[in-house]
């Protein structure tokens, strides 16, 4: 198993930080590139033509390595919201249809449909999770029954990002293909922390943020679009998206066209001299560590807490219905989740609350000391509450 990686990190000393989920810490090397970056614009001489593309092709080759994809297909994107606006801008919603979104989800993946369907007359059709034993196996169920005829998206993550309860993509992919449905993915409460594989799970559009799991900066991120969006119209008319556009003298001979593949919904000035490169040393980590290697360490740490917490009755998803690195833990009747956070935070140990879950995201930089500081401090909140109630 990936022993502790702690020592590519500068997290303080004494701090518990299990909230991969909410912003990951800069492991050395990502810190270092960001760094390097900004003295690089001390002199712009240094910053050559070829500098704004090769960058990106390096971040395109490595994400298309961690999920399986084309690097043709890889767009480079601000933030979630942007790469589902173009996934939404170049869905046909007619009036009559629907399109299929999970109770709680992100924000980034929910608003950009819910204007689009009411502008086209569709539904939004909203799918909650049922309650009792097997959560996430009656969800997907629940998720199949809802996809129909008159579907013409399915838009959601791998996992919830509330509570790491799993969506069975595979089988919803195929059900919105015999559909005719596209099938949108915001997988950045995922990719880079347990395995996707695009050529098995064959979404349209797969949307990630880089701050989180994929360990890079803020402001930046990664989008697969398949071939349902060839030819798509982009959100902006970024220059470095037209083909021949690394010979700057003619730049003013404009083009119609654009590069082969997913290019065309790059954002402007993807060639960010510092963001990029910090980018690419993050996907260099992740591709150097394994995904499968983090999701196993990941797996064994919340094992760990799980069986723990559900001693002290918390609710606990069942073990294949949860992902390895995020996990929801369901406080108990009567607890008080806010109060539980402070006094987490109060014993510095860094946790969300988000939804009905108190949410545990470990990464490689934990240990089992991080776990057995969360267990005592959940055993001696729990029984203040306890004696508090009594």
């Amino acid at each position: 198993m990936l022993p502790c990686q702690r020592h590519l990190f500068r997290l303080p000393d004494g701090l518990h930080y299990l909230n991969c989920a909410y912003m990951s810490p800069l492991a050395r090397p990502v810190e270092e590139a960001g760094l390097a970056g900004l003295r690089r614009k001390r002199d712009p001489t240094s910053i050559a033509a070829e500098d704004f593309f090769t960058d990106v092709a390096r971040a395109r080759q490595r994400f298309g390595r961690l999920v399986g994809a084309d690097p043709a297909r890889i767009a480079v994107i601000p933030s979630v919201s942007y790469g589902i606006a173009a996934a939404v801008r170049n869905t046909l919603l007619t009036r009559g249809q629907n399109v299929v979104v999970t109770a709680g989800q992100f924000p980034s993946n929910w608003y950009a449909w819910r204007r689009a369907a009411r502008a086209a007359e569709a539904e939004l059709r909203i799918v909650a999770a049922p309650t009792g034993p097997g959560r996430a196996a009656g969800w997907n169920a629940r998720l199949l029954d809802a996809i129909d005829d008159r579907t013409a998206a399915v838009a959601l993550g791998q996992i919830h990002w509330t509570d790491g309860s799993r969506f069975d993509l595979e089988a919803i992919g195929a059900r919105c293909r015999g559909v005719g449905a596209a099938l949108v993915v915001d997988g950045t409460q995922s990719v880079g922390a347990m395995p996707f594989d695009v050529s098995r799970l064959q979404p349209d559009a797969l949307v990630c943020a880089a701050y989180k799991w994929l360990l890079g900066p803020y402001a930046i991120g990664l989008a697969y679009f398949g071939p349902r969006y060839d030819g798509g119209t982009p959100l902006e008319e970024t220059w470095l998206a037209r083909p021949d556009s690394e010979d700057f003298r003619g730049l003013v001979e404009y083009r119609d066209g654009y590069r082969p593949g997913a290019a065309r919904f790059d954002m402007g000035e993807a060639s960010n001299f510092i963001l990029m490169p910090m980018l690419v040393a993050a996907l260099d980590q992740l591709l150097a560590w394994g995904v499968e290697n983090i999701a196993e360490a990941c797996g064994a740490l919340t094992a760990q807490l799980l069986d723990r917490a559900e001693a002290l009755g918390y609710g606990v998803e069942e073990a294949t219905g949860r992902a390895p690195h995020l996990v929801g833990l369901r406080l108990p009747r009567g607890q008080d989740p806010e109060a539980l956070a402070a006094a987490l935070s109060a014993k510095r140990i860094a946790v969300s609350v988000r939804g009905e879950a108190l949410r545990v995201a470990p990464h490689v930089y934990n240990d089992a000391d991080d776990i057995a500081a969360l267990v005592t401090a959940l055993e001696e909140t729990r029984g203040a509450a306890l004696r508090t109630s009594g």
